[in-house]
């Protein structure tokens, strides 16, 4: 293989990279999919890529700024409409979605960019991740990106940490996988797939 440009290499500098690798190989055309998180777009844009024009996703988050920049992200790349964005938190996903969905993807933490005293917490991310496990498609997945490094964002790690470690490993396959040679407060990644 002879690559002449480094960008078309998938570099895993990080959790998100990692992450974008494996929704890259578990989404297909005409999936419907969640991004519980939507941020300022990245991910709710790459799953709107992912799904094609039969798919579906859904987009939360509780801060108007994070839905209007994810719009004008989706907007200016022409994939609006595969999106439905909703203005409220990952804990009403259930009463939100009717279908089983392929993927359920959350990225914790604080809104890059914006007010770094509104984060996600223990209490909603742990509502959300109960539900997803029902929402989930047999072989779907649950993917998160978890930031420790932040206040608060300790509290949430060993939340979810306990919650992906409990699963029934006859109906879950839960990983947990994150970089070695950074700091031991370092975002990583948790994928929980539910057995097909």
């Amino acid at each position: 293989m002879n690559i002449s440009n480094i960008s078309e290499i998938a570099l895993l500098r990080g959790p998100v990279a990692l992450t974008h690798l494996l929704l890259r190989n578990f989404v297909r055309p005409g999936d419907k999919v969640v991004d519980a998180t939507c941020g300022n777009g990245h991910d709710t844009l790459l799953l709107a890529g992912l799904v094609g024009p039969e798919g579906r996703v859904w987009g939360f988050d509780i801060q108007q700024q994070a839905l209007v920049e994810t719009a004008r992200r989706l907007t200016e790349a022409g994939l609006g409409s595969r999106v439905t964005l909703l203005h409220t938190g990952h804990e009403e996903l259930a009463r939100n979605l009717a279908v089983p969905v392929q993927v359920i993807l959350f990225n914790l933490g604080y809104l890059p960019g914006g007010d770094r005293s509104l984060i996600t917490r223990p209490e909603t991310t742990m509502a959300a991740l109960r539900q997803s496990l029902d929402l989930l498609a047999p072989g779907g997945i649950v993917a998160l990106t978890i930031y420790p490094g932040h206040n608060g964002g300790d509290e949430e790690r060993l939340s979810v940490d306990s919650w992906a470690a409990g699963l029934d490993p006859r109906e879950f396959h839960s990983w947990r996988m994150g970089q070695l040679n950074v700091a031991t407060d370092a975002p990583y990644c948790i994928i929980v797939q539910k057995a097909a």
